[in-house]
């Protein structure tokens, strides 16, 4: 006799990682390791090329998370970083190619990562990671995931570039405003979906600001580092980070 129908639906496992200190640490290296790589392709090869790169890099990462059944760290963090430089390449190309400028990038990316939201919370009527165990629900998620990662590199860019804080400012206040989300979740217990993904959001940005002002050079406030030598560094401490938790699986959702 079969199973019922949801519970064939859910027998795939959760396909994402629990959400731990490791978590934040691998989150932030992703963003800053995108934003320095993305930079230094576009800059060194044809724009079109490093974008057309970038997507296939993306959606073979993506196809590999997608044809497992459960969580594996390798290769769900390949998929995230395959978003991170392609979600900056995308949202640079907006600006650089297309000249929109980043307060309208920021506000289009906003209406498009709410717009994933609400019609991710109807379907599925929940935003919480610990439910991510269908197909359709796993789409919502790398939509999301997606949107914001576009979202943070225009409104980071918007931050230091167009307001002019410079990008080491810029990442000390996106920095506070995630202190400020969970001192709310601990202290005035706010809903911990939405602390979740207000942060997620806000990492973005953060470690964004961070590899421009390492890698930029000292005319724009960096330190001049260059973005391939931050791209490189960042790469191999999330090769070890990733390793770590492919060999203890610290980071696999119990039931």
């Amino acid at each position: 006799m079969s199973a019922p129908k949801h519970q064939r639906m859910n027998a795939r496992g959760v396909k994402v990682p629990e959400i731990t200190v490791y978590f934040w640490i691998l989150k932030l290296l992703t963003t800053a390791m995108g934003e320095a790589t993305s930079d230094y392709l576009v800059y060194r090869i044809n724009p079109f090329v490093a974008v057309a790169f970038g997507g296939i890099f993306f959606l073979i990462a993506i196809t590999l998370q997608f044809t497992s059944s459960t969580y594996v760290a390798w290769r769900y963090w390949l998929s995230v970083v395959s978003v991170a430089v392609f979600g900056t390449m995308c949202a640079d190309a907006l600006h650089i190619q297309f000249r929109v400028p980043y307060a309208v990038s920021s506000v289009l990316f906003a209406v498009i990562l709410t717009c994933v939201f609400i019609f991710w919370d109807r379907t599925e009527h929940t935003l919480s990671i610990h439910t991510i165990n269908t197909p359709r629900r796993e789409l919502f998620y790398w939509a999301t995931v997606l949107s914001t990662f576009a979202l943070g590199t225009a409104a980071g860019d918007l931050t230091a570039v167009t307001l002019r804080l410079g990008y080491l400012s810029a990442g000390l206040v996106f920095a506070s405003l995630i202190g400020v989300t969970a001192l709310a979740y601990w202290l005035l217990r706010f809903s911990a979906v939405a602390a979740f993904w207000t942060a997620y959001v806000l990492t973005r940005p953060v470690g964004a600001s961070f590899a421009d002002w390492t890698g930029k050079t000292h005319a724009v406030g960096g330190l001049n580092w260059g973005d391939g030598p931050v791209g490189a560094c960042l790469t191999v401490a999330i090769v070890v980070f990733v390793v770590i938790m492919q060999l203890t699986r610290i980071d696999v959702q119990r039931a």
